[in-house]
């Protein structure tokens, strides 16, 4: 008789070791696929025209009494600079409305360099003085209210006069999103700078915190960037509009730390960004950012708030921001300009009383 051939016998280890086996391969080639839609998805982002667009809003650009308003004193006689953008760098609006108004309640500019991983950040406090006609013919003088009137690209170029720099997008976002956002990440542990106590019933706002170190969640948060003064009759405080925006750009570097270390909760982030976020980039653009994004490091951010004097009268409004030209121009070069030159004071429009 033949000899029986028995069965090799595998132990449960051997069968581990080839289920997990099978499943690296699965997952490998996932991984290979996801990487090559993610870069044939991707698409380098658009540029603004050369030159900052004419806004819709139509500021006054004629000199002021008082000196120059910024802009030379006959444009047909100034030749027009050559202006060469940098590499792979773009500038973006982030703003954010008010809840009530309309208007603009946060403003800032971003610039992106891609190849040498830094990042610029300037504040627009919301009362600076801009020269702006509304639909009907009347006139605003706060750069806030471009965005009520003419919306996130209205205000985008609005700001692009302002500065002398072109604005490539904008991103805009509720106060519900700010709030789900900072709420994604656990909170975040912020130092209020100053005695806090304000009630707005109409907005459902109550804003009440003594200074120090406070973890806040997204409510909490929401309150104190929004956070101007305290209710007359109520123990005041010397906080400025200046640092009203410094306390803003604090949080976002903050939330911004927290998001960036926790990756494992990209589906809570693309969710809240989808529902609560506008912006005039195309997906396949917001992917292109996402490979320089993975090294950048936050210490390569630089942050300003413009300066200048937030009690000015200006054409009959009140409590208006007039910036100072020389130390606005300084920040600008620094930390926005776009371009491989200086902007020059002519290229901007910053009208002063």
């Amino acid at each position: 008789m033949g000899k029986r051939v028995q069965k090799s016998q595998h132990s449960p280890l051997y069968y581990f070791g080839r289920a997990l086996y099978r499943m690296l391969v699965v997952l490998s080639a996932v991984v290979v696929a996801l990487y090559c839609a993610f870069h044939f998805a991707k698409k380098k982002p658009s540029f603004a025209s050369q030159e900052p667009a004419s806004p819709a809003v139509q500021p006054s650009r004629a000199p002021l009494s008082g000196g120059n308003s910024g802009q030379a004193d006959d444009p047909d006689d100034t030749p027009a600079p050559s202006l060469v953008r940098k590499d792979s760098t773009w500038t973006f609006l982030l703003a954010a409305s008010d809840a009530t108004s309309g208007n603009a309640d946060t403003i800032m500019v971003g610039m992106y360099d891609t190849i040498n991983q830094k990042v610029g950040l300037i504040s627009i406090p919301r009362d600076t003085i801009y020269d702006g006609t509304a639909p009907d013919g009347s006139h605003f003088r706060k750069i806030n209210s471009a965005y009520a009137y003419y919306g996130a690209d209205g205000l985008k170029d609005a700001v692009s006069q302002m500065l002398g720099i072109p604005i490539d997008h904008y991103v805009t976002v509720g106060v519900r999103g700010f709030q789900s956002l900072v709420n994604a990440v656990d909170g975040i542990d912020f130092n209020i700078p100053v005695y806090m106590d304000y009630d707005d019933p109409t907005q459902d706002l109550h804003i009440h915190y003594s200074p120090g170190m406070r973890h806040l969640n997204g409510q909490q948060a929401m309150e104190v960037a929004r956070f101007r003064h305290n209710n007359t009759g109520k123990t005041q405080v010397a906080y400025s509009d200046i640092q009203r925006t410094q306390t803003q750009q604090e949080m976002l570097k903050l939330i911004a730390k927290k998001v960036l270390s926790n990756p494992q909760k990209i589906g809570q982030y693309i969710e809240i960004f989808s529902q609560y976020v506008k912006t005039d980039l195309e997906l396949s653009e917001m992917l292109w950012f996402v490979e320089p994004a993975m090294g950048f490091d936050l210490d390569n951010i630089s942050n300003a708030t413009l300066p200048g004097d937030s009690t000015v009268t200006y054409k009959g409004w009140t409590y208006c921001h007039q910036l100072d030209r020389e130390k606005t121009l300084e920040i600008i070069n620094e930390m926005v300009n776009p371009y491989t030159t200086p902007v020059t004071l002519e290229m901007t429009n910053m009208p002063q009383k």
